[in-house]
Protein backbone atom coordinates (compact mmCIF):
# COMPACT_ATOMS: atom_id res chain seq x y z
CA UNK A 1 0.00 0.00 0.00
CA UNK A 2 2.01 3.46 -0.77
CA UNK A 3 2.24 6.04 1.26
CA UNK A 4 -0.44 8.52 0.55
CA UNK A 5 -3.20 5.49 0.92
CA UNK A 6 -1.73 5.45 4.36
CA UNK A 7 -2.10 9.28 5.00
CA UNK A 8 -5.56 8.53 3.57
CA UNK A 9 -6.02 6.53 7.10
CA UNK A 10 -4.79 8.67 8.92
CA UNK A 11 -6.47 12.05 8.21
CA UNK A 12 -9.73 9.93 8.69
CA UNK A 13 -8.63 9.05 12.26
CA UNK A 14 -7.47 12.63 12.85
CA UNK A 15 -10.51 14.33 11.38
CA UNK A 16 -13.23 11.76 13.48
CA UNK A 17 -11.02 12.07 16.59
CA UNK A 18 -11.53 16.00 16.09
CA UNK A 19 -15.06 15.93 15.63
CA UNK A 20 -15.52 14.37 18.75
CA UNK A 21 -16.26 11.16 17.79
CA UNK A 22 -15.16 7.68 18.97
CA UNK A 23 -12.52 6.40 16.51
CA UNK A 24 -13.24 2.54 15.65
CA UNK A 25 -12.38 0.55 12.75
CA UNK A 26 -15.85 0.54 11.85
CA UNK A 27 -16.53 4.27 11.90
CA UNK A 28 -12.67 4.26 9.83
CA UNK A 29 -15.05 1.68 7.01
CA UNK A 30 -17.89 3.82 6.76
CA UNK A 31 -15.97 7.19 6.43
CA UNK A 32 -13.67 6.40 3.83
CA UNK A 33 -16.63 3.64 2.41
CA UNK A 34 -14.37 0.92 2.36
CA UNK A 35 -14.66 -2.96 3.92
CA UNK A 36 -13.61 -3.31 7.16
CA UNK A 37 -11.05 -5.88 6.44
CA UNK A 38 -9.33 -4.02 4.57
CA UNK A 39 -9.32 -1.12 6.99
CA UNK A 40 -7.97 -3.48 9.82
CA UNK A 41 -5.34 -4.80 7.58
CA UNK A 42 -4.17 -1.28 6.87
CA UNK A 43 -4.21 -0.21 10.76
CA UNK A 44 -1.80 -3.24 11.53
CA UNK A 45 0.42 -1.49 9.29
CA UNK A 46 -0.30 1.98 10.84
CA UNK A 47 0.75 0.86 14.27
CA UNK A 48 3.43 -1.75 12.69
CA UNK A 49 4.83 1.87 11.75
CA UNK A 50 4.06 3.76 14.79
CA UNK A 51 1.66 5.66 13.72
CA UNK A 52 -1.52 4.39 16.01
CA UNK A 53 -2.31 2.61 19.17
CA UNK A 54 -5.06 1.07 19.66
CA UNK A 55 -6.48 1.61 22.91
CA UNK A 56 -8.49 -0.90 26.07
CA UNK A 57 -11.99 -0.15 24.27
CA UNK A 58 -10.50 -0.14 21.06
CA UNK A 59 -10.55 2.94 20.28
CA UNK A 60 -7.85 4.38 17.34
CA UNK A 61 -5.57 7.11 18.89
CA UNK A 62 -2.69 8.66 16.56
CA UNK A 63 0.49 8.58 18.45
CA UNK A 64 2.78 11.67 18.37
CA UNK A 65 4.54 10.72 14.67
CA UNK A 66 1.16 9.98 13.24
CA UNK A 67 -0.58 12.94 14.71
CA UNK A 68 2.23 15.54 13.07
CA UNK A 69 2.14 13.37 9.91
CA UNK A 70 -2.19 13.73 9.19
CA UNK A 71 -1.62 17.23 10.05
CA UNK A 72 0.88 17.68 7.49
CA UNK A 73 -1.06 16.21 4.42
CA UNK A 74 -4.49 17.95 6.32
CA UNK A 75 -2.46 21.14 6.13
CA UNK A 76 -1.77 20.59 2.21
CA UNK A 77 -4.75 19.91 1.41
CA UNK A 78 -6.86 22.75 3.36
CA UNK A 79 -4.25 24.83 1.45
CA UNK A 80 -5.53 23.56 -2.03
CA UNK A 81 -8.69 23.88 -1.06
CA UNK A 82 -8.35 27.61 -0.50
CA UNK A 83 -6.53 28.26 -3.18
CA UNK A 84 -8.79 26.27 -5.91
CA UNK A 85 -11.85 27.89 -4.83
CA UNK A 86 -10.54 31.47 -3.88
CA UNK A 87 -8.01 31.96 -6.86
CA UNK A 88 -9.51 29.07 -9.39
CA UNK A 89 -13.31 29.36 -8.75
CA UNK A 90 -13.82 26.11 -8.03
CA UNK A 91 -16.85 24.87 -6.27
CA UNK A 92 -16.91 23.46 -3.16
CA UNK A 93 -16.97 19.53 -4.35
CA UNK A 94 -14.70 20.00 -7.16
CA UNK A 95 -12.02 21.89 -4.67
CA UNK A 96 -12.27 19.30 -2.50
CA UNK A 97 -11.47 16.57 -4.78
CA UNK A 98 -8.71 18.24 -6.51
CA UNK A 99 -7.23 19.19 -3.25
CA UNK A 100 -7.27 15.00 -2.94
CA UNK A 101 -5.07 14.21 -5.90
CA UNK A 102 -3.01 17.53 -5.29
CA UNK A 103 -1.72 17.14 -1.91
CA UNK A 104 0.20 14.35 -2.18
CA UNK A 105 2.32 16.26 -4.68
CA UNK A 106 3.24 19.21 -3.62
CA UNK A 107 6.72 19.82 -2.25
CA UNK A 108 7.61 22.16 1.30
CA UNK A 109 8.45 24.86 -1.07
CA UNK A 110 5.55 25.09 -3.07
CA UNK A 111 2.99 24.53 0.10
CA UNK A 112 5.06 27.22 1.84
CA UNK A 113 4.63 29.78 -1.33
CA UNK A 114 1.22 28.55 -1.56
CA UNK A 115 0.59 29.93 1.90
CA UNK A 116 2.49 33.07 1.81
CA UNK A 117 0.36 33.69 -1.86
CA UNK A 118 -2.64 33.07 0.16
CA UNK A 119 -1.78 35.20 3.03
CA UNK A 120 -1.55 32.65 5.42
CA UNK A 121 -5.54 31.57 6.07
CA UNK A 122 -7.08 30.55 9.27
CA UNK A 123 -9.26 28.23 7.38
CA UNK A 124 -10.03 26.14 4.37
CA UNK A 125 -13.22 27.37 2.43
CA UNK A 126 -15.58 25.52 5.21
CA UNK A 127 -14.20 26.95 8.06
CA UNK A 128 -11.94 24.30 9.58
CA UNK A 129 -8.44 25.41 10.67
CA UNK A 130 -5.16 24.93 8.60
CA UNK A 131 -2.82 23.57 10.81
CA UNK A 132 0.11 25.54 11.01
CA UNK A 133 -0.84 29.05 10.91
CA UNK A 134 -1.31 29.42 14.77
CA UNK A 135 -5.45 30.02 14.71
CA UNK A 136 -7.55 28.37 17.48
CA UNK A 137 -10.58 25.85 16.59
CA UNK A 138 -13.54 28.51 16.63
CA UNK A 139 -16.53 26.81 18.72
CA UNK A 140 -20.26 26.76 18.25
CA UNK A 141 -22.96 24.79 18.10
CA UNK A 142 -24.92 23.10 15.26
CA UNK A 143 -27.64 24.18 14.04
CA UNK A 144 -29.93 21.49 15.44
CA UNK A 145 -28.90 23.04 18.44
CA UNK A 146 -28.88 26.73 18.56
CA UNK A 147 -31.36 29.15 19.60
CA UNK A 148 -34.34 30.44 17.03
CA UNK A 149 -35.35 33.62 16.47
CA UNK A 150 -31.45 34.53 16.83
CA UNK A 151 -29.32 35.71 14.10
CA UNK A 152 -26.39 33.46 13.96
CA UNK A 153 -22.78 33.56 12.26
CA UNK A 154 -22.14 30.07 10.70
CA UNK A 155 -18.73 29.40 11.16
CA UNK A 156 -17.35 26.17 9.45
CA UNK A 157 -18.85 23.23 7.99
CA UNK A 158 -17.82 19.67 10.22
CA UNK A 159 -15.25 17.97 8.48
CA UNK A 160 -16.99 14.73 8.22
CA UNK A 161 -19.70 16.68 5.72
CA UNK A 162 -16.58 16.92 3.65
CA UNK A 163 -16.99 13.22 2.06
CA UNK A 164 -20.71 13.96 1.11
CA UNK A 165 -19.97 15.72 -2.24
CA UNK A 166 -23.22 16.42 -2.86
CA UNK A 167 -24.28 17.85 0.26
CA UNK A 168 -20.94 20.83 0.34
CA UNK A 169 -22.52 21.36 -3.05
CA UNK A 170 -25.96 22.39 -1.49
CA UNK A 171 -24.43 24.18 1.33
CA UNK A 172 -22.42 26.13 -1.02
CA UNK A 173 -25.03 27.06 -3.18
CA UNK A 174 -28.26 27.92 -0.80
CA UNK A 175 -25.33 29.80 1.60
CA UNK A 176 -25.02 28.04 4.60
CA UNK A 177 -21.06 29.30 4.39
CA UNK A 178 -18.86 30.56 6.88
CA UNK A 179 -19.36 34.21 7.78
CA UNK A 180 -22.72 34.00 6.52
CA UNK A 181 -25.45 34.99 8.59
CA UNK A 182 -28.71 32.66 9.12
CA UNK A 183 -31.38 32.38 11.53
CA UNK A 184 -33.03 29.28 12.95
CA UNK A 185 -36.91 29.67 13.04
CA UNK A 186 -39.45 28.73 15.95
CA UNK A 187 -40.38 25.01 15.41
CA UNK A 188 -43.67 24.26 13.97
CA UNK A 189 -45.49 21.36 15.88
CA UNK A 190 -44.81 18.07 14.47
CA UNK A 191 -42.33 19.58 12.45
CA UNK A 192 -39.75 17.02 11.94
CA UNK A 193 -36.99 18.98 10.71
CA UNK A 194 -34.96 21.98 11.16
CA UNK A 195 -36.17 25.42 9.33
CA UNK A 196 -33.80 28.30 8.50
CA UNK A 197 -33.46 31.27 6.58
CA UNK A 198 -30.66 32.09 5.14
CA UNK A 199 -29.90 35.01 2.36
CA UNK A 200 -33.79 35.80 2.15
CA UNK A 201 -34.80 31.88 1.65
CA UNK A 202 -36.31 29.49 4.33
CA UNK A 203 -34.45 25.86 4.15
CA UNK A 204 -36.02 22.88 6.09
CA UNK A 205 -32.97 20.88 7.07
CA UNK A 206 -32.96 17.59 8.16
CA UNK A 207 -31.18 17.32 11.89
CA UNK A 208 -28.66 15.62 10.79
CA UNK A 209 -27.52 17.95 8.02
CA UNK A 210 -28.32 20.65 10.17
CA UNK A 211 -25.41 19.59 12.92
CA UNK A 212 -23.01 19.28 10.21
CA UNK A 213 -23.20 23.60 10.05
CA UNK A 214 -21.49 25.03 13.42
CA UNK A 215 -22.75 28.20 14.07
CA UNK A 216 -21.98 31.03 16.94
CA UNK A 217 -23.97 33.97 18.26
CA UNK A 218 -23.46 36.40 15.52
CA UNK A 219 -21.51 39.58 17.30
CA UNK A 220 -23.10 43.22 17.79
CA UNK A 221 -21.88 45.40 15.43
CA UNK A 222 -19.64 48.25 17.65
CA UNK A 223 -21.14 51.90 17.43
CA UNK A 224 -18.98 54.90 17.49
Amino acid sequence: MSGSALDTYLEAIYVLHSEGEQVLSSRVADYLGVSRPTVSQTLQRLVGQGYVEVSDTRELVLTEEGRKRAEAIIRKHRLLERWLTDVLGLDWADAHVEAARLEGSISPLVESKLNEMLNHPATCPHGNVIPGNGHAVPKGVGLDEAPPNTPLEVIRIVEVAEEDLELLRFFHRTGLVPGETVQVNEPEPYAAGVTVTVRGQTLSLDPAVAHRVQVRPKPMRQTA
